[in-house]
């Protein structure tokens, strides 16, 4: 079995690597902790077509050896802990439903130590292909740096598929907002670009498009988006987004918004209508039910203070008073018509703030991220995800997810049996991509950091992971197609009364 990589433990120790015939220490103390590892896989829950999970030492230590067991197969690795693709495949094989033990052997000033063996078990539910997410610097200014990429979740392969500064740079740059498919649909595709060739880039069954979302009778071009499980109506939020600069608080930015609706817009014939505009509503974050039948969506209210002159004062002042509710409406596919909004979860009552709803794909879960007030909790250390039953109206903190730091961003597998969310956990710093197995009562396990061919690699990786995506396959446009067309004259909407 060969090995020729070089690992660097986070203690900027080189692990030295066997080529061939590597094998257990057999002679060593016995320890009854479990192995400090970075990234943390201990007892972590996988889906069985997920690429192997590298991992190193997180401690002082000379060499390190581990050993990989289901079944009567028995995988053995130096350094840097990584099967072979094919070793790993028949490991997580012979081992579904059930679990791969880990035994670590570190060795420090020439004693090899054996520690408490640990497992990955194994889950039968695979995980969908591929997820996307953009790519983005701890800077405030640096936003022509800005990437969508696509990543495979069976092996360590990523791509970019848009990158910003194909349309321009520094004063001339373009900033990318949030990306969205139909239903994990690849083919279905769409995202905003703001500044430089400004507009909503949307694809379609093979027709690509920019479009001029402005109008003088709705807020704003399209913001936060949410595509119908199958018709191709998207609905929009609105948003005249503003953010400050703490010097002291913990939390760095607040980001909040003067003003906010929700719109909905049809692809095919490019009209737009307003479904929420109430100037005493800040309306965020819509979010389709799969049965295409609800839509669900956030809202602040709130009402300007007479002693503050203008609207941006009376936010900035009063930040931490604004708080979001979770709503539904009702929604006729054959008609296009939309109900009244109903009220889903009032997270003021509780002294909270709720916001980015994703439903399940059975419809019977709402997961959501909470905090302590506003609706950008990306920025908000006290941010952790909650779930509520949507079937008896149960709502809790999801502790099995959280951790100290920021959880937010995320979204379920198509088969509603995996989250995927943006965390800080590791650092305070950077948002990176983790991944929790969910079953069909809502109780999730231990989630696991995304795996990289080198394991250090996030902790080396100067790039926050923000609004990671599950998808169906891979997005096979060229970016530079994308480009051409955001360089391009875009198509107007229409503002309707109505969409039918």
């Amino acid at each position: 079995m060969k090995r020729t990589r070089i690992g660097i433990a986070a203690w900027g120790i080189i692990l030295l690597m066997s080529c061939e015939k590597v094998s257990v220490p057999t002679d060593y103390t016995q320890s009854q902790a479990f192995p400090s590892i970075y990234p943390d896989y201990v007892n972590v829950t996988i889906p069985v077509n997920i690429a192997p999970l590298t991992f190193e030492a997180d401690e002082p230590a000379d060499e390190m050896v581990a050993s990989y067991t289901s079944g009567d197969q028995v995988v053995v690795c130096r350094g840097q802990m990584q099967p072979e693709m094919d070793e790993w495949r028949e490991l997580t094989s012979k081992a579904k439903g059930d679990a791969i033990k880990v035994d670590v052997y570190m060795s420090k000033d020439g004693q090899w130590t054996h520690y408490k063996p640990f497992n990955l078990y194994v889950s039968p539910d695979s995980i969908d292909p591929y997820i996307s997410y953009r790519l983005i610097s701890p800077s405030f200014v640096a936003y022509e740096t800005l990437t969508i990429n696509q990543r495979c979740l069976e092996n360590y392969e990523e791509n970019v598929i848009y990158d910003n500064f194909l349309c321009g740079y520094e004063k001339d740059g373009q900033c990318i907002n949030c990306h969205h498919y139909q239903n994990y649909n690849p083919e279905r595709m769409q995202f905003h670009a703001r500044m430089k060739h400004g507009g909503t880039f949307v694809s379609y069954d093979g027709k690509k498009k920019k479009v001029n979302m402005k109008n003088d009778s709705i807020l704003s071009a399209g913001v936060y988006p949410a595509w119908h499980p199958w018709l191709n109506l998207i609905v929009y939020s609105t948003d005249k987004t503003n953010q400050s600069f703490h010097t002291v608080d913990s939390n760095k930015v607040e980001v909040y918004d003067l003003a906010s609706d929700i719109i909905a817009y049809d692809v095919e014939n490019n009209l737009v209508t307003n479904l929420e505009n109430d100037t005493t509503e800040f309306e965020v974050f819509p979010c389709w039910a799969p049965d295409g039948k609800t839509l669900y969506y956030c809202s602040g209210h709130f009402i300007e203070n007479d002693s503050v002159t203008s609207n941006s004062k009376n936010v900035v002042a009063r930040y931490k008073d604004l708080k979001y509710n979770i709503y539904k409406k009702s929604f006729d596919p054959e008609t296009m018509a939309f109900g009244p909004r109903e009220l889903v979860f009032d997270a003021i009552a509780i002294g909270q703030s709720a916001v980015l709803p994703r439903i399940s794909p059975d419809g019977r879960f709402m997961l959501f991220s909470s905090a302590d007030h506003g609706y950008f909790h990306i920025w908000h250390r006290d941010a952790d995800l909650w779930m509520m039953d949507l079937k008896s109206g149960d709502v809790r903190k999801l502790d099995e997810l959280n951790s100290p730091d920021t959880e937010s961003y995320h979204s379920w597998s198509s088969n509603g049996r995996w989250v995927i969310f943006s965390s800080r956990r590791d650092d305070g710093t950077f948002t990176r991509p983790f991944i929790a197995h969910v079953d069909a009562n809502g109780h999730g396990s231990k989630p696991f950091e995304l795996p990289s061919a080198d394991a250090d690699y996030h902790r080396l990786f100067m790039r926050s992971y923000n609004i990671p995506e599950f998808m169906r396959g891979p997005v096979t446009l060229r970016p530079q197609d994308i480009a051409d067309i955001l360089k391009g004259d875009g198509v107007d909407v229409k503002y309707v009364k109505q969409l039918r």
